[in-house]
């Protein structure tokens, strides 16, 4: 009996010793599964732990008339090892965010600006379809196809939350058509016909 409450006081004293309040990261070094080295807390201070990188609008005159401006570990060093990042979304009128993933996180979308339409399809290729008001959160959960467009006839701005400090992304269009990935092979695993592969690889700048 002693001795197996002596096994429980050391592995419970080891968890203790185990625990920190925060991770701020070493962006000097590499980022494995785990996220980055922590920096010295002796260096730490305030400043890492508040980002105003998400206080100006974005960039929308590009061709989606979006932007996505991210507060993810390597723009905000505080939050590694702490399972949460944040964006800034701006759409302009007619700005599309088109199908995408997150990989390694779930989103919570909160509108602050405009309308947003937004869903998501599951991997039962159910569809999930809101038309988001200011003040209305929608969640998009982790791996699922997902998209947000202006659904008024103003600039919309909304401000996402990931499960992760580095959540990842891939863009459906751009992985269909923005590499080198053949015209042929698109053809066969989408059913598209080739000239339409082809006008998109070149709106997109991809080749094959």
């Amino acid at each position: 009996m002693f001795h197996s409450l002596l096994i429980i006081s050391l592995l419970f004293s080891l968890c203790n010793a185990a625990v920190q309040d925060f991770c701020v990261a070493d962006l000097k070094g590499p980022q494995g599964p785990a996220g980055y080295s922590c920096k010295s807390a002796g260096v730490v201070t305030a400043d890492d732990f508040v980002y105003s990188g998400l206080s100006g609008a974005g960039n929308i005159s590009s061709l989606i008339k979006a932007a996505v401006t991210p507060a993810f570990v390597e723009q905000y060093p505080g939050v590694n090892g702490l399972g949460l990042s944040a964006a800034r979304l701006d759409l302009a009128p007619g700005g599309v965010i088109p199908l995408h993933t997150h990989p390694g996180a779930s989103e919570l979308l909160l509108v602050t600006q405009g309308i947003i339409q937004a869903g998501f399809i599951s991997s039962a290729n159910a569809v999930y379809v809101k038309t988001l008001k200011k003040g209305d959160l929608m969640i998009f959960p982790q791996g699922l196809l997902h998209f947000q467009i202006n659904g008024g006839g103003v600039t919309a701005v909304g401000f996402p939350i990931f499960s992760s400090p580095s959540p990842g992304l891939q863009i459906l269009d751009f992985a269909l058509f923005a590499n080198d990935l053949s015209t042929d092979l698109v053809s066969k695993t989408t059913f598209l016909d080739p000239a339409l592969i082809k006008k998109l690889k070149a709106v997109l700048g991809g080749s094959g």
